[in-house]
């Protein structure tokens, strides 16, 4: 169950702080799209879902939550910071959730300053019923200590390094598990700041660790289909951002919601001398690697003067990876680990069998009435009505 709104990744506040300045009449839908097939729910799974998603309705932000925020996360607005504590949620009336021959289907409709809220407690949620009462053969137990020996793996390699699993844990109990094992496997190291935080804010207060995030690819689609204006979506998620935050917190660039050589077309000074780097999250990593090191070098800034966070799919070899071709190329690299770190399980019955983890995602659809879409790197990570879609690659 979730009992907290801080139970989620900061990217999520961060960017209802831009929505509720610059788009507050914006409606939106979101959508739920489960990638791995043949992992089917039952009844039991979605009834225990829709009971728990019913329960997002009775949860409110504390005064205690908001300075918390007012603290840690010192670039995100007064204004509204204060009114977070009117949010609330309405589930009954926003959420929309049936079961299609154990396909799950979940869409969200409202206000986007507020549904923005929905998505990474119903993919949580989503995937600790999965594994609650489809796939039971599963423990707990080494959980911790798993994650401790990765956190070792991690730093005896140099990697800095934050945790990034909450959408698509097993559990909240395993997320908990997983992150005090990283915190033990850092401490009393003299690296153990490499241990960067976590993207979850409720345990990165548990644990005393940094909250890790700034935007995700909905900012850009949300904003494309707000303006009807894909030529100028990049700039302007910039310029919102920005204008919200601040520069001295303008952190890492999200280049591929509609393609990398897109966004780099307007990532020009003074976006590339604000922003500390850029995150990768589709495509070819090392081939993505090249060509923002090329990018850079061509806007004249010096090398190891810019970050590359890696944030797909990442696990130990990956990351030992991308690290090496940063490195080669002139960037400073940082890793955002998820899945691996928060769903990394095997069968309790046969240990050489691994259970496999969802692949979910819920993607924001509409806005106002017109389709969202993505674009990616990577096209089958790509959204949004195929017309559409090669009506605004083209423009």
């Amino acid at each position: 169950m979730i009992d907290s709104l801080l139970d989620t990744d900061l990217y999520k506040l961060t960017m209802q702080a831009v929505i509720s300045k610059h788009f507050a009449d914006a409606v939106v839908e979101y959508t739920l799209s489960n990638r791995t097939d043949g992992m089917k729910f039952n009844k039991s799974a979605f009834e225990w879902l829709k009971e728990q998603v019913i329960a997002l309705g009775d949860l409110r932000f504390s005064s205690e939550d908001i300075e918390y925020l007012r603290t840690a996360v010192p670039f995100l607005p007064a204004e509204y910071l204060d009114c977070l504590k009117e949010v609330e949620l309405n589930p009954k009336k926003e959420v929309d959730l049936t079961l299609d021959n154990g396909d799950l289907i979940i869409t969200v409709n409202g206000l986007w300053s507020t549904t923005i809220l929905y998505e990474i407690p119903i993919l949580a949620l989503a995937s600790e019923a999965y594994f609650k009462f489809v796939d039971t053969k599963w423990t707990v137990d080494g959980q911790e200590l798993q994650a401790f020996n990765k956190c070792r793996k991690l730093l005896d390699i140099g990697c800095s390094f934050s945790e990034f699993g909450t959408r698509r844990r097993r559990s909240k109990e395993t997320q908990k598990l997983v992150i005090q094992g990283l915190v033990n496997g850092a401490r009393n190291r003299e690296d153990e700041n490499k241990l960067i935080g976590t993207s979850n804010i409720m345990f990165a207060r548990e644990f005393g660790l940094k909250p890790i995030g700034t935007v995700a690819h909905e900012l850009m689609m949300g904003i494309a289909a707000y303006d009807q204006d894909y030529k100028n979506a990049n700039k302007r998620a910039m310029d919102v951002w920005l204008d919200t935050v601040g520069g001295k917190a303008a952190g890492f660039a999200l280049t591929d919601t509609f393609g990398t050589p897109n966004f780099l077309q307007t990532f020009v000074p003074p976006y590339s001398d604000l922003y500390l780097g850029v995150r990768q999250d589709s495509g070819d990593p090392v081939e993505y690697t090249q060509l923002i090191a090329q990018h850079y070098k061509k806007l004249g800034y010096e090398a190891n003067t810019k970050f590359i966070l890696y944030s797909d799919s990442l696990n130990i070899e990956t990351c030992t990876k991308y690290k090496h071709a940063a490195e080669a190329n002139g960037l400073i690299p940082l890793f955002g680990i998820g899945t691996f770190l928060s769903n990394d399980f095997r069968n309790s019955d046969d240990p050489t069998v691994k259970s496999k983890p969802l692949n979910i995602v819920m993607k924001i659809s509409k806005v106002n009435g017109y389709p969202a879409i993505k674009l990616s790197d990577n096209a089958s990570k790509n959204t949004g009505p195929p017309k559409r879609s090669k009506r605004s690659r083209r423009n």
